[in-house]
């Protein structure tokens, strides 16, 4: 989803993914250019892009397997937003890290952002109004019974899944 909004937003996107299969769906989610991080340098790629300029923001919830190279992608005074760690937990952020380029660091939570009601309403207003203009897709790849929650979560943990993951009642 993230792709797909950055991309109404005008935004030149450009996806890393660990799977060809992952790749397909990136593409159809709005990715200009598409990365197999596991086939290819990523960094590498990303500067030819880039033509050696760098981007000036890093989505990353991979973590601790690509986290260093998401660093080296971004421009000076870019930005690293961190919102997941799927292969685990990045080494500590160090300061001359930073400091070498002004890298605005954060790891943002939806909760921080709706803890409000007001706050809440406003963000789901504006995601619904997005599907509803078809602006965003919600693509649900995987149904789990919520007996197989655990089996859900060390799928996603793995890397098995893509698109949103739906708990559905037993029968």
């Amino acid at each position: 989803m993230a792709c797909q909004w950055a991309n109404a937003l005008g935004a030149t996107v450009i996806g890393t993914v660990s799977t060809k299969a992952k790749a397909v769906q990136a593409k159809e989610d709005g990715c200009h250019h598409v990365i197999i991080y596991r086939e290819e340098n990523f960094v590498d790629r990303v500067m030819e892009i880039t033509s050696g300029k760098g981007v000036d923001v890093v989505y990353e919830s991979i973590g601790k397997d690509t986290f260093e190279g998401s660093m080296e992608c971004l421009k000076v005074r870019g930005h690293m937003v961190v919102f997941g760690m799927a292969s685990g937990e990045h080494e500590p952020l160090r300061f001359r890290k930073v400091a070498e380029k002004g890298i605005y660091y954060t790891a943002p939570s939806i909760m921080l952002y709706t803890k409000e009601r007001h706050e809440l309403l406003a963000a789901s207003e504006e995601l619904f109004s997005n599907i509803e203009k078809g602006i965003l897709r919600v693509r649900v790849n995987h149904k789990y019974p919520l007996s197989q929650t655990a089996q859900a979560h060390s799928d996603m943990e793995s890397q098995k899944t893509t698109g949103f993951i739906v708990l559905l009642p037993d029968a």
